[in-house]
């Protein structure tokens, strides 16, 4: 079933293979080995050789999860310099550990929840790990880079201070978990999707092979 779609216009530094221009993400929704998820595929393609779309999407198999079924929405690009947390170097993080500590102290702001990995689906930068990273490495020897993260969540309690868009604060207003009436929900997973305890499904692909192989890791809570 299709996840997520988007054009080289829109994603410039998106890493297309040639002549191609559109890049779609599908999945099968069901529980698959090693991870116990859904198994993504990719699909690089020329726009102008797609043709007519279908009127009507084809109804998932009755036992499916809904959860994993991602509601129709459109996305809306916003660019942001991120630094890397699980990823970040021992030896970096020795060098800017009391800095951190302190800036947690004197504002709230922590390193790890704001000024880090961004959340939620993403394209490019680092994956937001739960657990501990776990690069794949290309066929060709060549270790492989995030291609994009697809997000059971685009934010969590607390980081309303950083990732919301500017846009929602003033809708965001006062929400809580228990609040069903505040309309939070639709834009803290407008996809509405669920993988296990809140967890992401990364995508990885090789910058050396033209072809763009790819690989993928699955980790939540």
């Amino acid at each position: 079933m299709p996840v997520l779609q988007l054009f080289a216009a829109d994603v410039p530094d998106l890493p297309f293979p040639a002549s191609t221009d559109l890049l779609q993400v599908l999945w099968c929704p069901f529980d698959h080995e090693p991870w116990i998820s859904p198994r993504p595929y990719l699909r690089w393609r020329r726009s102008a050789d797609v043709g007519a779309r279908l009127a009507t999407m084809p109804v998932p198999h009755e036992e499916v999860d809904p959860e994993r079924v991602p509601d129709s929405c459109t996305l809306d690009p916003e660019r942001v310099v991120e630094y890397p947390s699980h990823d970040l170097p021992r030896e970096v993080w020795n060098q800017i550990d009391d800095t951190v500590r302190r800036l947690a102290e004197q504002t709230g702001w922590r390193y790890e929840q704001h000024l880090s990995e961004v959340p939620g689906t993403k394209v490019g930068g680092y994956p937001g790990w739960t657990q501990a990273p776990d690069w794949p490495v290309c066929d060709c020897g060549t270790g492989m880079e995030h291609l994009l993260t697809v997000a059971s969540w685009e934010f969590d309690r607390g980081d309303d201070r950083r990732w919301i868009p500017v846009e929602d604060l003033p809708t965001m207003a006062g929400w809580e978990f228990d609040d069903d009436d505040h309309p939070w929900r639709a834009i803290q997973n407008p996809a509405g999707i669920m993988l296990g305890d809140v967890g992401g499904i990364y995508l990885f692909v090789c910058p050396s092979c033209p072809e763009r192989p790819f690989d993928y890791r699955f980790d939540c809570s």
